[in-house]
């Protein structure tokens, strides 16, 4: 297994233009028209599989999460519009995703996968990477699973959410399994004391 470059979490996301799915129609997006926005990318190996469908569907079915949070969504793999068009036009029941909230991106000459550097390059499919980029269009999360196993948008949801605090409230970080609402630690030798005492 072969994968090329190497992007890293810090820096900005390569920009791309692409055609993609939206309410069933064809649609030019860029990633960079999501500036002033968060976004969650996700990369996954192809239409019409088996792990695929269950992720793409929870990512739709917790959408609203994402967008309350002004955050965007995009699904891609190195199908055609077309075949995501099907797809999206098929039933849950019957292996499809049925209609989604998001956009499934198109990477049919696997440009955007080489450049997120989730291509398999032997097999001609990416990788199940996912990340998330902030309002200024940087890499603030990367993950990458292989292809026999899904993720968790709950995690995907809550790493997202302790972003956001950490960007607004500089002087603090989140600590391991962090949630809205819990405490959060000041980075510094002697404060970062009070936390620790009080867990």
């Amino acid at each position: 297994m072969t994968l090329q470059g190497c992007l890293q979490v810090g820096q900005s996301a390569p920009d791309f233009t692409a055609t993609a799915v939206v309410d069933q129609e064809f649609k030019t997006i860029k990633l960079s028209d999501y500036r002033g926005k968060y976004v969650i990318l996700f990369f996954y190996p192809l239409d019409f599989t088996f792990v695929c469908p269950t992720e793409i569907i929870a990512f739709s079915d917790r959408y609203d999460d994402f967008k309350n949070l002004n955050t965007e969504v995009l699904g891609v793999s190195v199908d055609s519009e077309f075949s995501h068009l099907a797809w999206v036009q098929t039933d849950r029941k019957a292996g499809g995703v049925g209609d989604l909230n998001y956009p499934l991106v198109s990477d049919i000459k696997k440009e955007i996968s080489t450049a997120f550097n989730v291509l398999v390059a032997e097999a001609g499919v990416a990788l199940r990477g996912l990340f998330i980029i902030d309002k200024d269009g940087v890499i603030q999360h990367a993950t990458i699973n292989n292809l026999a196993f899904g993720r968790n948008v709950d995690e995907t949801l809550r790493t997202l959410q302790a972003i956001q605090h950490v960007q607004s409230h500089p002087d603090e970080v989140c600590p391991a399994g962090w949630q809205p609402g819990d405490a959060t630690m000041t980075p510094d030798p002697v404060k970062s004391k009070e936390y620790f005492a009080a867990v």
